[in-house]
């Protein structure tokens, strides 16, 4: 299963702060999990800090630790954007915009077009043969 494939049918799956499988509730951190293993990542996606008030290099520095970095983003890879000050979030992109996990609706869902925060990174998701 690809990294985008994994993410999608994660959709609907409720949101959980701290969960790491959609039987039980994902957050953004858990949604990138999955779709990282789905891409045959064996690095872990790191989960041992918050997403808010994050350092946003020291998180960058870690995913660039075990991730290749995508200086043109398609569909599957892993997305960091900041919502707010001392904010972060994670999302996957999707051909129609991101599937991410939305702790306001309350579940992950995909949301059409360009997500409305400014993207700090990008990481392949995927490894290549």
């Amino acid at each position: 299963m690809s990294p985008l494939a994994a993410a999608r049918a994660a959709i609907g799956a409720r949101f959980r702060l701290h969960g790491r499988a959609p039987e039980s509730g994902l957050d953004c951190v858990g949604l990138a999990g999955l779709a990282a293993r789905a891409g045959g990542v064996t690095a872990t996606i790191p989960t041992g800090y918050a997403l808010r008030t994050a350092d946003a290099e020291a998180v960058i520095a870690r995913l660039d630790a075990v991730l290749a970095c995508a200086r043109d983003p398609v569909p599957g890879d892993l997305l960091l954007f900041q919502p707010g000050p001392a904010q972060l979030h994670l999302a996957i992109a999707s051909e129609a915009g991101i599937i991410h996990a939305d702790a306001h609706l309350r579940r992950v869902v995909e949301r059409p077009g360009p997500a409305p925060w400014p993207l700090l990174g990008a990481w392949r998701l995927r490894c290549e043969p």
